[in-house]
């Protein structure tokens, strides 16, 4: 039951929406993190997007702790309308609303965006980030989750300024340098700067 009590101490001091009772109740279904409910994290989740004047997506969001998750705290999937926890958050439950936030944000963000695309950490998640009560958010977390290192077998480098580019994966798309791209076209791509393997 201690578990428990910190979550809800962390819902009472950071989000002040969720109420204790509701998840704690909640927490025989739906529970794939020892001790926390998704349900519970899912109607605090909604209740923010409803409150934000996306209701037309509140109710199509999911919430769910996804093991494969090593190094990042979470994962936003737009189109699937998911929001992905790593169950590594339960050792850092004051951490779980905030990742909760952040991702959320970019569900906020791209709902906001329409159909057009726009970067993960640009203007947009940061105005959602603010709207959601996390202005001084991050891109990235700094929790001691062990990191995993792969070697980069793929080296692509710029044919204008030779700056190289290591990659664990191939690249299948087209992809330029964005330094010479910001100086020789105003930051539009440009196939001259495509790099090559």
């Amino acid at each position: 039951m201690p578990l428990l009590r910190q979550l809800e101490f962390a819902f009472r001091t950071v989000a002040g929406i969720c109420d204790p009772g509701r998840l704690g109740a909640s927490l025989d279904a739906g529970v794939s993190a020892p001790g926390y409910s998704t349900i519970g994290l899912e109607e605090n989740a909604r209740e923010l997007l409803r409150s934000l004047g996306a209701g037309r997506i509140a109710n199509e969001l999911r919430v769910e702790w996804n093991s494969r998750l090593k190094t990042a705290a979470g994962r936003a999937d737009y189109h699937e309308k998911l929001i992905s926890l790593n169950p590594q958050l339960t050792e850092h439950p004051t951490e779980i609303d905030r990742t909760l936030r952040h991702e959320l944000a970019h569900i906020l963000a791209q709902f906001r965006a329409g159909r057009r695309r726009i970067p993960p950490h640009g203007n947009e998640w940061r105005q959602a980030c603010i709207d959601l009560g996390i202005a001084d958010e991050k891109r990235c977390h700094n929790l001691p989750f062990p990191a995993r290192t792969y070697a980069a077998r793929f080296v692509y480098r710029c044919p204008n300024c030779r700056k190289e580019f290591p990659r664990v994966r191939r690249v299948r798309r087209a992809v330029a340098c964005l330094a010479c791209c910001r100086k020789h076209n105003g930051g539009h791509f440009d196939l001259r700067f495509r790099l090559r393997l």
